[in-house]
């Protein structure tokens, strides 16, 4: 029998080695469920606080697979024309973009859709 050649630490699954006797592996995180456009709950406000005074519009509340999150993301920077990220399950779009952002995800199935904040 030949050995699989590790090419670099993560090959061994992220754990090298632990002194605790009582140490067991943890499994996996389980993926959330993905919830239907209809039923998402999201909030859109504009914050320049933290930022070196550059504006983003960010989208909150999304409830599903990190992967779906990136995807919709990615659709609304493509929407507004401008750049952004995902981070911390939040949607950032730089720029001033509420209105656009609130009636694409309307067109899009995503009604529990609100601007949040004053």
């Amino acid at each position: 029998m030949s050995k699989k050649k590790l090419n670099s630490l993560s090959d061994l699954g992220g754990l090298v080695y632990s002194t605790d006797p009582q140490f067991a592996s943890q499994p996996p995180a389980e993926e959330q469920p993905a919830v239907p456009p209809q039923q998402q709950v999201l909030r859109i406000w504009f914050e320049t606080k933290h930022r070196g005074g550059k504006a983003v519009t960010i989208i909150a509340g999304f409830e599903g697979p990190a992967a779906e999150l990136e995807a919709l993301g990615k659709q609304l920077k493509q929407a507004c024309g401008t750049g952004g990220s995902v981070k911390d399950g939040e949607i950032l779009v730089q720029g001033d973009h509420r209105d656009k952002v609130l009636q694409w995800l309307l067109k899009h199935g995503y009604a529990k859709t609100k601007k949040a904040g004053g």
